[in-house]
């Protein structure tokens, strides 16, 4: 198994190109919801299990012991405040992989509802035409930040909650990607519509503000072929990311305009354009997340008790991943066990940079969603379905 600071080809100088074809790296991360939540009714990967009426059978119980069933919830809106995400409440879901414990943690049927094609066609057409990942994790049992956090840096920094980060807060030692992309002369930007991401260590704000810039400088790059090498895109909070309280139609018409815009710039054709969401939202999924390997030997900042036990060696729920590029197998299923770390290992393989901590350096890159030995499939972007509510405004 590698280690952290070691190089996907140790026998080549960093910065050099181990993924020929992909030029253009673009990741946008999206809020608060499990695979199931999204796609289990897709039809394809591992989803729920199906009646004969062809509805879910999958339950969780209530209470009083009673199974209460998954089912489709009427509005497309994240109805959070009957769901919990919490380090406590995620782990007492999971229960030792019974994932028994969603509806009780709430009190609520709420975490066992799910969308649909109709509710989200733009995300189910992307999904069948390009691919979809059925065992991409979350990387822990937590909630926004400290997953977020793993995006940037392989590690949470010990980090459990979504809490306001302190202005003295300093990244971990092993550093961020954008150092790694910064020593060895990689572009990259955080395009945001209200907060860039970076700012999870908020003095990065100050360190890195020449890489941060706003959505229509986005559209602008897009349009003239100046994305950088990586580029990070930190949606609206407030109405689009998907999150707390929102209309879920308004969050994918926001991801197909940035799609749609990547899509028609002339830098398409040597790019990998992937949409995650950075964790379940209390949403319930059947397939417990697995064991992980362990980023550092900074332990989680809980009390036990009254916390529940735990540590950063297992993954969070499953979240849904969506991967383009005009070399994407067609409709494939990638089946390979990812997490967020997997997205700083595809952009460490593309230029063979050190890995950040060790979890990283054991993440399996996004390769399998690719075919780069034959010409394009996707030379032009294929046409998609219309979001329900187009073109985006930021609402209904």
């Amino acid at each position: 198994m590698r280690g952290p600071g070691s190089r996907p080809f140790p026998a080549r100088p960093a910065a050099t190109d181990g993924l020929p074809g992909i030029d253009t790296i673009v990741v946008l991360m999206k809020e608060n919801h499990s695979y199931d939540n999204y796609f289990g009714i897709l039809g394809r990967g591992d989803g729920f299990a199906l009646g004969p009426d062809g509805l879910p059978v999958n339950s969780n119980p209530d209470a009083q012991g009673r199974p209460v069933l998954a089912h489709h919830l009427s509005l497309p809106v994240n109805p959070s405040f009957h769901v919990n995400q919490t380090w406590n409440d995620s782990h007492r879901q999971w229960d030792g992989g019974k994932m028994d414990g969603f509806v009780t943690t709430t009190g609520s049927a709420d975490p066992m509802g799910y969308f649909d094609e109709q509710d989200l066609p733009w995300y189910y057409s992307f999904a069948r035409t390009y691919g979809i990942g059925d065992r991409y994790f979350s990387s822990c049992l937590a909630q926004t930040f400290p997953n977020r956090r793993f995006l940037q840096a392989a590690t949470a920094a010990g980090l459990v909650g979504t809490t306001l980060p302190s202005p003295f807060a300093r990244p971990p030692s092993t550093g961020l990607i954008w150092d790694l992309l910064d020593a060895h002369h990689i572009g990259w930007a955080n395009y945001f519509a209200e907060v860039p991401e970076i700012g999870l260590w908020p003095r990065n704000l100050v360190r890195w503000h020449g890489h941060c810039h706003d959505m229509a400088d986005f559209h602008a790059d897009c349009r003239q072929g100046r994305l950088p090498p990586v580029s990070l895109v930190t949606p609206e909070f407030l109405a689009a990311s998907e999150g707390e309280y929102q209309d879920d139609q308004v969050g994918e018409a926001f991801t197909a305009s940035v799609f749609e815009a990547a899509a028609a710039s002339p830098q398409w054709a040597r790019m990998l354009f992937i949409i995650t969401w950075d964790e379940g939202g209390g949403f319930y999924d059947h397939v417990p997340p697995p064991a992980a390997v362990p980023p550092d030997d900074i332990p989680p900042g809980i009390h036990v008790p009254p916390d529940e036990p735990g540590g950063y060696d297992r993954y969070g729920f499953r979240v849904g991943c969506l991967v383009a590029s005009p070399y994407a197998k067609p409709g494939h299923v990638s089946s390979v066990v990812y997490d967020h770390t997997s997205i700083l290992a595809t952009i460490e393989l593309k230029w063979n940079l050190p890995a950040l901590t060790r979890r990283d350096a054991a993440a399996s890159p996004l390769t399998d969603f690719l075919d780069l030995d034959g010409p394009p499939h996707f030379a032009t972007p294929a046409p998609l379905h219309r979001p329900t509510i187009w073109p985006f405004s930021g609402h209904r």
